[in-house]
């Protein structure tokens, strides 16, 4: 047999050394840490003790008693007077304080334990020098060292082993999270305090792993030395976890995982003899410990677990992010999926929050039905009617030029709602607009003798883009009655035939509009048309439909044909060029709205740069979700964009709106990169279920449960979007304007779809946006609850904005928005993005309680998406079953 102290062979049966007299029983745990070079001058363990108990040092320590000795130096129990409190001395080996090698590895182990600072690695304080001897004070742990522990009794109940090695993972990954190799990890060096936890010691092998070349490599314990730190090649961050394997297979068995015989094969020959099945030695062990330890035992480096915290998230039970955070390391995106619980709702919680979420939208529908702006204007016709309509009014007027494009639209007149509202005070102001006079939707159409081209970067026509120039484009406003509101017809820009001959038929015009001669009162023009005209008529007019409201009729004529008319009420000012003054709130409002803008995008970039440059960030699931985004936003702009059968045009269109989406998902994946390693690294139980749907896995039950809690916590946001309008008149003021919507949805199918698929993708940048602020809150005020308040200070004014009583509807904003945050803490990113879909797509829907009219499609499809989006979460977070 061979001494573990010196290797020097020794007569069978022998207890000592014949050459160093060290016992031949000590386990491979207890040999002396070896350097580069063996060395005589290291003491055995039956030499007298350096200094007696009660021996002063340096006028401040008191020496209790020797702890113990080893390659690396002898360890001293002491009281330190000065503080009062035990510590533990270390002095390097009796005759190795004029080695500069030795010495300056001593001065190492200080400089590389204090950048480790972790509860379960042994902290050390400070270096002296007592009588030309070098030493180190530490922290004194009162326990016995992990070796000691397992020869008196054999291994640990596997739930206090699995504790011991959760901690043991931990401390290791702290080391590794600086950089530094322990290079000497065993049972002797593992120390267990009374409370039972563990703490790593002796860091004086420890240091970089670039620092590490040539003989120093194979220093180390030749027993739990890594197959490759033998042969000499090199030590690494899998160096490590080989020797966390041999520990835990002594924990888990108590045994070494090789016998003296196959240690000194192993010293020998750098091809590793097989340690024998834990599962051999102990019956009934956990198949998934055994997993983990032969993995870390594995002779390729490539093989075993690549980190410390990737052995204690192989470890069954316990929280593999609490560990990853525990150790101060960022866990990788596949441990955030893999951690949380599965998310299986009970049958009664699941169908109780599909309730919530449907009943909670149902309300928001029956009680703010008759605050619908659907509900107070006249929706006679539909759009494909009005476009007939729009037709025959310029027949009739004489517009009749070839028609090669046109397009149509419909617009909310915002100037009549803002009118009723500052000077009508009543509680019934609103139903003056039931008999369309004045016309707060408007339809407006468009025709041209070429196509029609948008400005560059927009891809739809719209009312005066582009503009009415050429000369055979007219534009027809109408209200949803079919009456004429307004007229432009551009006149030829060259004409040889003279004066009119006839004066121009002011009867069709205001035929088309509606308008009784006898309730016109003449008057002389006053708003001058854009485009030439040699005649020109105005008058006043009070309607039956709008008692006390004079109306003023502006028309003019080009050659006997009309070619501009206007039918305009007191909300129509003359046009200023000085800019409207905002409201003091508005302007606040948008100032914060906009650096809070630039302070995330300006932060992103920074960050984003700094992950890629560490290495941190989720490349694959920002492309995912840049992807994503790109292929969505490239549809709705398809569903959205006028096209026409103009290749050039079209293919113009394409470029310019694709390089739009490009930079869009660009922005996202920047984002992303930015925001996601920081809160994987501070916050990682917010992406659990957000990185399982990142990662495909749709009908996991937790993706499910957060789709559930998304719609409910949607549901009742819009909810209180609905009670923050109609809570005025309960108060006993005059009520706030009805809540409007797209009307452009009213065109068909395409535009509820274009919507509907918009919603989600702009929904996940504000919930990162939201997600990337209250990290930063909760960082810099490091109290969650403080982070919570401040998030709804910051974001209550900004949703309050352009509202008729503001502080009211601040009041109910903020209770939305303490939703969201609430979501956003307890359920994380994917519950609160779903949530901002439901205030993002249900306030922009054209609703109304009536689904038998022409113009229901958008309540259908809200109404389908809603129950889709709950069906999807009820089934999920039940398992797959509804009745499990």
């Amino acid at each position: 047999m061979r001494c573990n102290s010196c290797h020097s062979e020794a007569p069978a049966g022998s207890r000592f050394c014949p050459s160093c007299a060290a016992p031949l029983e000590a386990s491979a745990s207890a040999t002396p840490t070896r350097t580069h070079a063996v060395t005589s001058a290291v003491r055995s363990d039956t030499a007298p003790a350096r200094f007696l108990p009660g021996a002063m040092l340096a006028g401040r320590y008191r020496i209790v008693g020797l702890l113990g000795r080893g390659g690396m130096g002898e360890v001293y129990r002491a009281d330190d007077l000065k503080l009062g409190s035990p510590v533990a001395l270390k002095f390097l080996p009796e005759g190795l304080e004029r080695d500069e090698n030795r010495l300056q590895r001593f001065l190492n182990e200080v400089r590389v334990a204090l950048r480790v600072t972790h509860p379960n690695v042994c902290r050390v304080h400070d270096i002296g020098e007592v009588d030309g001897q070098h030493y180190l004070s530490m922290e004194y742990v009162d326990g016995e060292d992990l070796a000691t522990l397992l020869r008196r009794i054999g291994r640990l109940p596997e739930d206090k082993a699995l504790e011991v090695a959760r901690q043991l993972c931990a401390g290791v990954a702290a080391a590794h999270e600086q950089g530094i190799l322990h290079r000497d990890l065993k049972p002797a060096n593992v120390m267990i305090d009374g409370r039972g936890r563990v703490r790593i010691t002796d860091f004086g092998l420890a240091g970089l792993a670039e620092a590490f070349e040539g003989a120093e490599v194979r220093a180390g314990t030749p027993a739990y030395m890594a197959p490759e730190q033998r042969a000499g090649k090199e030590v690494t961050v899998r160096s490590d976890v080989y020797s966390l394997g041999l520990v835990l297979y002594e924990l888990f068995t108590g045994r070494h995982a090789f016998d003296s015989g196959a240690v000194e094969r192993r010293h020998r020959d750098s091809r590793d003899s097989t340690p024998a099945t834990p599962s051999d030695i102990v019956g009934g062990l956990d198949p998934a410990v055994e997993r983990v330890i032969l993995r870390c035992l594995e002779r390729d480096p490539a093989l075993r677990p690549a980190s410390a915290l990737a052995v204690s998230a192989a470890l069954p039970g316990g929280d593999p992010l609490a560990a990853a955070l525990a150790a101060g390391e960022t866990p990788s995106p596949e441990l955030v999926a893999a951690a949380g619980e599965r998310g299986v709702l009970e049958r009664r919680i699941g169908w109780t929050l599909a309730a919530a979420g449907l009943g909670l939208f149902a309300l928001a529908l029956i009680v703010g039905k008759d605050n619908l702006l659907s509900a107070h204007v006249p929706l006679d016709r539909s759009p494909p009617v009005l476009e007939d309509r729009a037709r025959e009014v310029l027949r009739t007027l004489g517009h009749e030029p070839p028609v090669v494009d046109t397009a149509a639209g419909i617009d909310i007149d915002n100037a009549v709602l803002s009118w009723i509202r500052d000077n009508d005070r009543t509680a019934d102001r609103w139903q003056r607009l039931r008999s369309g006079r004045p016309a707060v939707l408007r339809y407006w159409h468009r025709q041209s003798p070429r196509l029609m081209l948008p400005s560059p970067g927009f891809s739809v026509v719209q009312y005066d883009d582009p503009p009415l120039e050429l000369a055979g484009m007219t534009r027809v406003v109408l209200d949803f009655q079919g009456r004429l509101l307004a007229l432009d017809a551009a006149p030829p820009a060259f004409d040889e035939s003279g004066p009119a001959a006839d004066a121009p038929d002011w009867g069709a015009l205001l035929d088309a509009a509606g308008l009784e001669p006898q309730l016109l009162t003449p008057s002389s023009p006053r708003w001058n048309p854009r485009m030439t005209t040699d005649a020109r008529a105005a008058w006043e007019a009070t309607l039956p439909e709008a008692p006390g409201t004079t109306f003023r009729v502006e028309a003019a004529a080009y050659r006997g044909r009309p070619v501009y008319f206007r039918l305009l009420g007191p909300w129509d000012p003359p046009p200023s060029t000085e800019a409207p003054a905002q409201p003091l709130l508005a302007r606040l409002s948008q100032a914060l709205g906009l650096l809070i803008l630039i302070g995330v995008a300006v932060g992103a970039a920074l960050l984003a740069r700094r992950n890629l440059k560490l290495g941190r960030g989720d490349r694959a699931g920002a492309t995912k979700l840049a992807l994503v985004f790109l292929v969505v936003h490239v549809i709705v702009w398809a569903l959205w964009v006028d096209h026409t059968l103009s290749l050039g045009t079209e293919w113009n269109m394409i470029t310019m709106d694709t390089g739009y989406s490009m930079f869009l998902a660009a922005t996202v994946w920047v984002c992303y990169l930015a925001l996601e390693p920081l809160v994987r690294r501070r916050w990682p139980d917010a992406l659990v279920s957000w990185s399982r749907l990142l990662a495909g896995r749709f009908r996991d039950p937790l993706v499910g449960r957060d789709f559930l809690i998304g719609s409910v916590a949607g549901s009742a946001g819009f909810l209180l979007i609905v009670l923050g309008e109609l809570a005025p008149g309960w108060l006993g003021h005059p009520p706030a304007r009805p809540l409007g919507g797209n009307f452009q949805d009213l065109f068909g199918a395409r535009w509820y779809l274009a919507d509907l698929l918009d919603a989600p993708v702009h929904a996940v940048i504000q919930a990162m946006q939201g997600l990337f602020l209250i990290v930063v809150l909760r960082i810099v005020l490091r109290k969650q609850w403080l982070a919570v308040a401040a998030f709804v200070l910051l974001f209550t004014p900004v949703v309050s904005q352009g509202a008729d009583y503001p502080w009211i509807r601040m009041a109910f904003g903020s209770i939305a928005v303490l939703i969201m945050a609430s979501v956003l803490v307890r359920y994380g990113l994917l519950a609160l993005t779903v949530g901002v879909v439901y205030l993002r797509f249900l306030p922009n829907a054209v609703l109304t309680a009536d689904l038998s009219a022409w113009y229901a499609g958008s309540t259908i499809t809200a109404i389908l998406a809603v129950v889709l989006l709950v069906a999807y979460g009820l089934h999920t977070s039940l398992g797959g079953s509804p009745r499990s």
